[in-house]
C-alpha cells in the first residue's frame, strides 16, 4: 500500500500494490479489496461509532453467508432479540407494579 493512501480513496485503489496484476473491474478482485479494507479499519469498541461498526460487519457478514451458516446467524440474532425482549418485559412489569400499588 503506498504511504500516502488515503482513507477516502476506494478500496481498489490504495491497494494498488497488493492487487498488481489483477482486473480490477473483476467482482472477486473488489471483494478481496473490501476485504483487505476492514482488515486495516480498526476502531475503538468502546464508543457508539465503534459498537455500532461492529454491528454492521457482524450483519455484512451475515448477509454474505449461506446455507447453515447464515441460519445459525439468523439464530444467534434471534437468541438476543429475545434476550433484549425479555428484559424490556420484565422491566416494564417491574416499573408499572411498582408505581401502581
Amino acid at each position: 500500500m503506498a504511504v500516502n493512501a488515503s482513507p477516502d480513496e476506494p478500496a481498489s485503489q490504495r491497494f494498488r500494490e497488493d492487487l498488481e496484476g489483477l482486473d480490477p473491474h473483476d467482482p472477486e478482485v473488489k471483494a478481496f479489496a473490501a476485504h483487505l479494507d476492514r482488515i486495516e479499519t480498526s476502531r475503538s469498541g468502546y464508543t457508539v461509532e465503534g459498537y455500532l461498526g461492529g454491528i454492521s460487519d457482524f450483519a455484512d457478514s451475515a448477509n454474505r453467508l449461506g446455507g447453515h451458516y447464515r441460519m445459525l446467524a439468523l439464530f444467534f440474532i434471534g437468541l438476543i432479540l429475545i434476550g433484549v425482549g425479555v428484559a424490556v418485559w420484565d422491566s416494564l412489569v417491574f416499573i408499572l407494579t411498582s408505581f401502581g400499588g
